[in-house]
């Protein structure tokens, strides 16, 4: 096990790698200037010249990009064109909101997710499972920016239940709406794939040996079924929490929310260069991590799996 680990580390980096070099092809391929819009458009060509100069815009893409290579190598993420402040110091900052937002939303997935599941498989065929299953695509379906702005019109404006915005230092109350918000789509498809998985377990012989032992129906189902249904369901909450993990960019804007998401979007709109890199590297660390966690959790829930890796 830990030689997988270090074998998935070592293999990180030259994605890591790729990943900077793409990004940086990109972001040179955007239309403007941040030289000019920092400047200003009265700014003169001298006041263009010098800033540019500063900042290392007036050198060839390759040495701009080695520039910034040589940077990371130091640990550095570089800093802000506007603010001046350190890339690494702000996302230390946000990061920590936008994991409470995130933990949040997938516990909300999670639990109501795998609970529609499970009762919709067990339902199999009734109104109930056919109920579940117009949810869930319903929750598919639905484009996040029109459930968060109905979700504030519905519980801020006319019930008035809960705050439509803002973070409200740590107050839960805030959390509630975006959690919801963000949450509903993982939700939807937890639920999918938790019945589908579900509706497979169920059928297999062990199941039915479990049953003629005379095991009450919860305990076949939440012991026998759900246990060995986890692997697709954990693999899916992994990656939706490692995507939420790098921002939430439409919740967080809808509700005002002080996360990373907020920051990459603001880094956009002002073409703040080492913004969008340094948000970029961070989330696809996390992403990466989070599949490595994945990946890990196998071994320990499914037994075919740790043999296999023991061999």
């Amino acid at each position: 096990m830990a030689l997988y680990i270090v074998k998935r580390i070592l293999l990180f980096i030259p994605t890591l790698l790729g990943i900077t070099l793409i990004t940086f092809i990109l972001m040179q391929a955007l239309p403007g200037d941040p030289v000019a819009g920092m400047a200003g458009e009265r700014a003169s060509p001298e006041t263009i010249a010098r800033i540019r100069a500063e900042l290392g815009q007036n050198r060839s893409l390759p040495l701009q990009y080695a520039g910034y290579l040589k940077l990371l190598a130091t640990g550095e993420l570089g800093r802000s064109y506007y603010t001046n402040r350190r890339i690494a110091d702000d996302l230390v900052q946000k990061f920590p909101n936008t994991l409470r937002l995130a933990l949040a939303a997938m516990c909300f997935a999670s639990v109501f997710g795998i609970g529609m599941g499970v009762f919709s498989a067990v339902k199999r065929g009734t109104k109930w499972d056919r109920l579940v299953t117009l949810v869930s695509v319903g929750g598919i379906s639905v484009p996040v920016f029109w459930l968060g702005l109905a979700l504030m019109l519905l519980f801020s404006f006319y019930l008035r239940w809960l705050p439509p915005s803002g973070m409200g230092n740590g107050s839960l109350l805030y959390i509630i709406l975006p959690a919801a918000t963000l949450g509903t789509f993982s939700l939807s498809y937890i639920t999918r794939i938790t019945r589908s998985s579900m509706l497979e377990t169920l059928s297999q012989p062990y199941v039915a040996a479990a049953r003629a032992k005379g095991l009450s129906e919860t305990a076949v189902v939440l012991k026998h079924a759900l246990k060995n249904s986890l692997i697709p369901i954990i693999t899916l909450i992994g990656l939706d929490l490692g995507s939420y993990l790098n921002g939430a960019v439409l919740t967080e804007t809808i509700f005002g929310w002080d996360g990373l998401g907020r920051y990459a979007l603001d880094g956009i709109i002002k073409r703040d260069y080492p913004v969008i890199m340094g948000v970029v590297l961070f989330g696809a660390v996390i992403f990466v991590a989070m599949d490595l966690i994945v990946d890990i959790s196998y071994h320990f829930l499914d037994p075919r799996v740790r043999v296999k890796s023991e061999n």
